[in-house]
């Protein structure tokens, strides 16, 4: 062997080792296996393609001739009265709020991002690994809740508060900011079409997005976004648009001391049952609506599954999924789980989990219903590798929830 020969095998060993040990950066570590992991799916899309959200299986005639409205007497017994909401003063035409350190999100981290991006406005020091370590301590989990969003913040700095509803609206988010209060929003985002799972995705998902300001002149809010950037423009119209896919989910953290005025800012809606009655009349009014589509269906899905109305809710579920659904849609919101187990839909459970399961191999939440359709149908065995596969996902998923599933079979 030459000389010129080893020294160029010596150099290629030496960037072999070298790109290893880099590789197990943990920041770079993180970016190469989401690649790895996107590129895997890709290919594996290419081969089978996940397809549409199926359209739910035939239902019994019982369920299926039983009306979607509940008499009002039930109504009236199950929900308490909508008290009137506060008289506001007129707002001013536009306010701010200082903005937070800007903190760019690490792959599928856009909520405990922006959360990170929320509490250092009240004097937090942490930053978006200290949350995500408790809510999704695997990178490749896709989706945190609000309910997530919420533990952390009441047991990791409980001198603050975290409440969420849903519902909001523009003028709601622009008299939170005017009184100083940020606000985070769940909507959609367009992904990058290198994150695409093959070729005929549609590149929809679901983003956090932090409200810092407003101004009418513009009709814009000014927002803190951890993929895009900080102090960005989005036009009223757009939020909005882009909120709905999510029932208009909102989230405010706060210090204790000031719930009061919190309470006088939300009006009715401070107490969450009252909230959930508003948004269930107003969401059963837009699927009435000639431009009604999946979203609006699916939303009001959901409510009427907060009030465990689950055959309603999952006829509900089934026009959305006739209407059609983005791919992504079972990554963040799991009602229809919850409504086709309870209405005793189980072949529709199974079915919906799996298709989940294709586009989102990495969800706990995918995996524990899925389990539990497997368990109804007496496939222990199945239903406990589903179990054990949630919690390796996220082992501190709501509160080991996986592991209580795992107790049934053992």
């Amino acid at each position: 062997m030459s000389l010129k020969t080893r020294n160029i095998l010596i150099g290629l060993a030496g960037f072999v080792l070298l790109a290893g040990l880099v590789s197990q950066i943990p920041a770079v570590k993180s970016r190469l296996d989401w690649r790895v992991e996107v590129f895997q799916i890709y290919v594996k899309n290419l081969v089978d393609p996940v397809g549409p959200v199926p359209t739910a299986l035939p239902v019994t005639p019982q369920i299926a001739t039983a009306t979607l409205q509940t008499t009002p007497t039930l109504v009236a017994q199950a929900l308490p009265t909508i008290t009137p909401t506060a008289t506001f003063a007129p707002l001013p035409a536009q306010a701010s709020i200082v903005s937070p350190p800007f903190e760019k999100q690490t792959p599928n981290n856009c909520g405990p991002a922006t959360l990170s991006m929320a509490l250092h406005l009240y004097g937090w020091e942490g930053d978006q690994t200290d949350i995500s370590n408790l809510v999704k301590p695997v990178t490749g989990d896709r989706n945190v809740n609000p309910e997530e969003l919420r533990y952390f913040v009441r047991t990791q700095a409980g001198w603050l508060n975290l409440e969420y509803r849903v519902g909001g609206s523009i003028e709601l988010l622009k008299r939170l900011i005017a009184a100083n209060y940020p606000v985070i929003v769940e909507t959609v985002t367009s992904l990058n079409p290198a994150d695409a799972l093959g070729p005929t995705d549609d590149l929809w998902a679901a983003h956090y997005l932090l409200v810092t300001g407003y101004d009418d002149a513009t009709q814009e809010f000014t927002i803190q976004d951890s993929y895009h950037g900080p102090d960005l423009k989005i036009s009223y119209t757009q939020l909005e648009e882009d909120w709905r896919p999510f029932n208009n989910v909102y989230l405010l953290t706060y210090f204790p001391q000031f719930e009061e005025e919190v309470k006088t800012l939300l009006g009715s809606d401070w107490d969450p049952n009252l909230n959930r009655q508003r948004i269930l009349s107003a969401t059963e009014a837009a699927t009435t609506a000639p431009t009604a589509n999946g979203f609006d269906w699916f939303n009001y899905g959901s409510n009427l599954t907060y009030f465990e109305r689950y055959e309603e809710a999952a006829r509900a579920y089934d026009k959305a999924r006739e209407l059609g659904l983005p791919l992504r849609m079972f990554r963040y919101q799991f009602g229809p789980f919850l409504a086709y187990f309870h209405s005793g839909r189980n072949d529709d459970l199974i079915s919906l989990a799996d298709y989940a399961l294709d586009v989102t191999e990495m969800s706990e939440e995918n995996w524990l219903w899925y389990g539990f359709g497997l368990y109804r149908k007496g496939d222990y065995s199945g239903a406990l590798k589903a179990w054990q596969k949630a919690d390796s996902i996220n082992p501190n998923f709501f509160e080991d929830q996986a592991r209580k599933a795992i107790a049934l079979v053992q």
